[in-house]
């Protein structure tokens, strides 16, 4: 089992950067994928980006592609999100999600969640 906190959320200027962190407990990290999700006021929870225990592959939604980048530090047991050119849309509480690796990324079916953090972007 794993346990998830995510950090890094806050207030934002449209246009800016934020990097979120999300740190792990256990020491089985490294044989996880990762995932961020997001939830807009009113919406749905909807996937960000995926990548998986090593680090070697990844995906992301259309809506972050080029602006979005999920990478990972297994000696950290932390997940990062970076984000730049952040726009009024991404306004959301971003969660950070895990699964055992098994080769494939998925956009669906984490089974361990963190608490969320929230990200609001002004105009």
């Amino acid at each position: 089992q794993v346990q998830l906190v995510e950090s890094g959320g806050g207030l934002v200027q449209a246009g800016g950067s934020l990097r979120l962190s999300c740190a792990a407990s256990g020491r089985t990290f490294s044989s996880y994928d990762m995932a961020w999700f997001r939830q807009p006021p009113g919406k749905e929870r909807e996937f960000i980006a995926a990548i998986t225990w090593d680090g070697g592959s990844t995906t992301s939604a259309d809506s972050v592609m080029g602006r979005f980048t999920i990478s990972r530090d297994n000696a950290k047991n932390t997940v990062y999100l970076q984000m730049n050119s952040l726009k009024l849309d991404d306004t959301a509480v971003y969660f950070c999600a895990a699964r055992w690796g098994d080769g494939v990324l998925v956009r669906d079916g984490y089974d361990y969640w963190g608490q969320g953090t929230q990200v609001t972007v002004s105009s």
